[in-house]
Order: C-alpha cells, then structure tokens, then sequence
C-alpha cells in the first residue's frame, strides 16, 4: 500500500485530497488529470512470450525472451516485452505496482514521476502546482505559502534562511536549535558567523576564538597540532602544555568556512 501510494499519489488525479485549491487549480487539476488517462495511463499484461515472439529481447535489458517466458507487454507502446522485474518506472526504477504504468516518449514511469515530467511538486505538501508562481530552492519547489520556517512556520519568501534536512529554517530558528557551540566560548555559532572546524569540533573563526590554546596565536588558516580537542600552534606549544607526552594526536591545517551559501 505504501508502495502504491508512493508510485501513483491520490492527489495527482483527485481533487477531494486537495483541499486547498482554488477553484482554478482544481479545474486545471481535473484537465491535467483526464488528459494523461487519456494519452498515458496503462495497464501492462502478464502474459507467456507467445511462439511468434521467441528470442525477442527485453526491451529494458535486451536479454532474450523465450517462448513460455512470463513477460510485460505495454499495448501503448506496441509489439514489446519486459521481464516482470524490468518492467519499472525508467526514473526511480522501482517496480510498478500491479503494474500500472504510464508512458511518454516510448517510456514507462511510476504516476508519480510521468506527472513531474509536466508539474512541479511541492516539497512541502507533495502536491502539484498549478499556481503561475511559486518558490524554487535547492532543486526543489514550493507553493508560495509553504515555504515557510519548519521550526516556527514564519513565511520565508524573500527572506533569508537556512536549508536543514531538506527544509528551510529561519536564521534565528537556526541560531536557536542548530548552531554548534563554539569549543573555546561555548556561544552558538550563528549563520551569520564564519566558523572553523577541525575533526568534527567547531569554533568562531575569529582570532579570540580559533587560537593556540597555550600562546593564543590565532590559527585560521595557520599549521595546527591538537591534543584531546584543544588546539596548538606548534609542537613546542603542544609540549608545553602537556610535557609528559612526546607526540601530539594529529597534525593538520584547519578549514574555516565562511557562513553557508543556503543562507
């Protein structure tokens, strides 16, 4: 049932699981829907490769289909077969579900991918939009209204923000929830702030903070030497502060980024 759903999304066809289109949308969503049953939708046969067909290939594989074979023949795509298992949408691959198929340009897709080749989908609602505008972010699109904070819900149309798993989060949000602390002041690291990191640990970029720990030399872009999460500038520094040991963990160069491009 999952699958199915996944695959042909009740939404993409019936009105009533959108209940917040306007009645322009609703009717260009009716005219969308009637024209790909129309033109699209099919029904694939399991059948046996019948005696004229033996030795034909797959038409996904190409392997040979023998006579007796089980295979797929698609009637919208003519005199063709597939192995069950190569009959799968030719964007996500996954099999389609009682094998139900749609097709365009001699392919077949799952319901959910053939709809994409013509509407976008909301990341946020999984609905298509019918809307003349609507908000495009990292590859993906929004209805205008849906593109809002996932912690707070504040509308971000015009207003920067930061992507987190996906969706967008308002710069305070993320200050609040998000940010790392930084190791040596242990105040967040905000969006707006350059950061420093170094074998998964994070400080402010600035002087005060991304530093020798012992001599206070500020390391960004500088040669480093750290010893159980604190940072030295050499390994004179590194003895210095812990003079029973001879080596230090790890020698490297620390990356500082500047704030995220999301932002």
């Amino acid at each position: 049932a999952r699958a199915l759903l996944q695959q042909l999304p009740p939404q993409d066809c019936d009105e009533r699981y959108c209940p917040d289109l306007a009645e322009e949308e609703r009717r260009q969503l009716r005219a969308f829907s009637a024209r790909r049953r129309r033109e699209a939708l099919g029904q694939g046969l399991a059948c046996p490769v019948p005696g004229p067909c033996h030795g034909c290939p797959c038409k996904k594989c190409g392997r040979r289909l023998n006579k007796g074979d089980l295979g797929i023949s698609a009637s919208r795509l003519g005199d063709q077969f597939w192995h069950p298992s190569c009959f799968s949408c030719h964007f996500c691959h996954q099999p389609l579900v009682d094998l139900i198929y749609f097709q365009q340009d001699g392919r077949i897709y799952c319901g959910r991918h053939h709809a994409e080749l013509f509407r976008p989908r909301c990341a946020s609602c999984d609905q298509l939009i019918f809307m003349e505008e609507c908000i495009e972010a990292e590859g993906r699109r929004w209805h205008l209204e849906h593109f809002c904070c996932l912690e707070c819900d504040v509308p971000l149309r015009g207003q920067r923000y930061v992507m987190r798993s996906g969706r967008p989060c308002c710069r305070s949000c993320f200050d609040t929830f998000f940010a790392e602390p930084c190791q040596a002041c242990g105040d967040p690291i905000g969006v707006d702030s350059e950061e420093a990191t170094h074998q998964g640990l994070h400080w402010h970029a600035r002087a005060a903070c991304f530093c020798c720990s012992l001599c206070r030399k500020p390391l960004r872009g500088q040669p480093l030497t750290s010893r159980r999460g604190r940072l030295f500038c050499s390994e004179t520094c590194s003895l210095g502060r812990d003079a029973s040991s001879t080596a230090s963990d790890s020698s490297d160069s620390a990356f500082a980024s500047a704030p995220s491009p999301d932002s």
